[in-house]
């Protein structure tokens, strides 16, 4: 049986060159593509490929939120992450999120083709220039644990834990003495952060990462 794959890229032109080179292949079909991480959700929910090759960085919801919740609805769905993107905070946040692989924009056709085969076979893979981070990052020696979400100010992580925490923006707004709308402008800014479309999806990152302990 072939592999049914769904293309996941906010540049149309991608989706193209990528349809093309999979369309001259055996054995892979193209099912659907999408846009935007919520166009995503709902082709696989529709499809149920076997993979989803997803960007990271796009409009609305990005394709690590995606992925996490295409894992949730569809666990037998492999993720492929291919992207321009390599550093370590979201490698580590994609595969985390449940992707199965993580290739760099620029590989060759072999190396997506294989990859997107492997990981519909349940296999795990990465790039050569991710392969290489992950082998430093899990023999180098061990480091203090770093802050939580360092691409937060420390504003915005107060008014993240406690949203995590329960509290809604009134409250929020009323702890650390600030404006409903100062807290607004912050939450609005934390979401595109964190690549999550609502308060729903920042409360589960937040609290995977160790926030929203305290009320």
């Amino acid at each position: 049986m072939g592999v049914r794959l769904l293309l996941v890229d906010d540049h149309p032109v991608v989706r193209t060159g990528l349809r093309a080179l999979i369309g001259t292949l055996e054995g892979i079909e193209v099912v659907g593509e999408a846009s935007d991480g919520e166009q995503a959700l709902r082709e696989a929910l529709l499809h149920r490929p076997d993979v989803v090759l997803m960007d990271v960085r796009m409009q609305g919801m990005g394709g690590v939120e995606a992925t996490r919740r295409i894992r949730q609805a569809s666990p037998s769905t492999a993720v492929l992450m291919l992207t321009m993107y390599d550093d370590d905070d979201t490698v580590f946040t994609a595969m985390r999120a449940g992707a199965r692989g993580y290739l760099l924009k620029g590989a060759s056709q072999e190396e997506i083709v294989g990859a997107v085969r492997a990981v519909a076979a349940g296999q795990v893979v990465f790039g050569p220039g991710v392969a290489s981070r992950i082998i430093g990052f899990l023999t180098s020696p061990p480091q203090p644990a770093p802050a939580a979400f360092p691409q937060l100010t420390g504003r915005e992580r107060e008014v993240l834990d406690l949203l995590a925490a329960g509290l809604r923006t009134a409250a929020i707004a009323e702890r650390l003495h600030l404006s409903p709308k100062t807290v607004s402008n912050n939450l609005t800014s934390i979401f595109g952060k964190l690549e999550v479309a609502d308060r729903s999806a920042a409360i589960v990152v937040a609290r995977e990462g160790g926030l929203g302990r305290e009320p």
